[in-house]
């Protein structure tokens, strides 16, 4: 049994708001990186990023973080080195926050590097977290019972939500 609880019109709603309050953070800079932890987080922050392109003069560097979301501490893989990314503002995303475990252990990777402004995003924020971590910018915060899975499907043109 499914819930769409987010339809593809209401995510590009929502990318969109997320970008603009993103763009409000870093109006006074030049250069932001977006990073987005594998598989549907990225290709979040990959929609975040194309629509900070369309409503600002921001130069948006894209990220990819790997992560092993069922043991986080391993080591992560991003696909800018720590050079490309020292000194510099950063929004790490991912698509659903849910115990926070994935999210706290990619922050603790970039934490190793100076950053100038470190913020978080995800499309969805479960309220069930196990460490304390927030996102800084949420489409949707959402209060389910922990038997509850969010999946989040991005598609071309059928991107959607739901819960099971």
């Amino acid at each position: 049994m499914q819930n769409i609880i987010l339809t593809h019109q209401e995510i590009e709603h929502k990318t969109k708001r997320i970008a603009y309050q993103i763009y409000e953070t870093f109006a006074n800079e030049s250069e932001l990186v977006i990073a987005g932890i594998s598989n549907s987080g990225f290709v979040f922050a990959q929609k975040l990023a194309n629509q900070l392109e369309q409503i600002s003069d921001i130069k948006v560097n894209i990220c990819e973080v790997k992560i092993n979301k069922q043991n986080p501490s391993d080591d992560i893989i991003t696909s800018l080195s720590s050079e490309d990314y020292s000194g510099k503002n950063l929004v790490l995303v991912d698509d659903v926050l849910n115990s926070g475990a994935t999210l706290i252990y990619a922050i603790k990777h970039f934490l190793n590097v100076p950053l100038s402004k470190f913020k978080t995003a995800v499309l969805i924020d479960r309220n069930h977290k196990k460490y304390p971590v927030k996102a800084d910018f949420k489409g949707l915060s959402l209060s389910t019972s922990l038997q509850e899975h969010v999946q989040v499907i991005f598609e071309e043109n059928n991107s959607y939500v739901y819960l099971s």
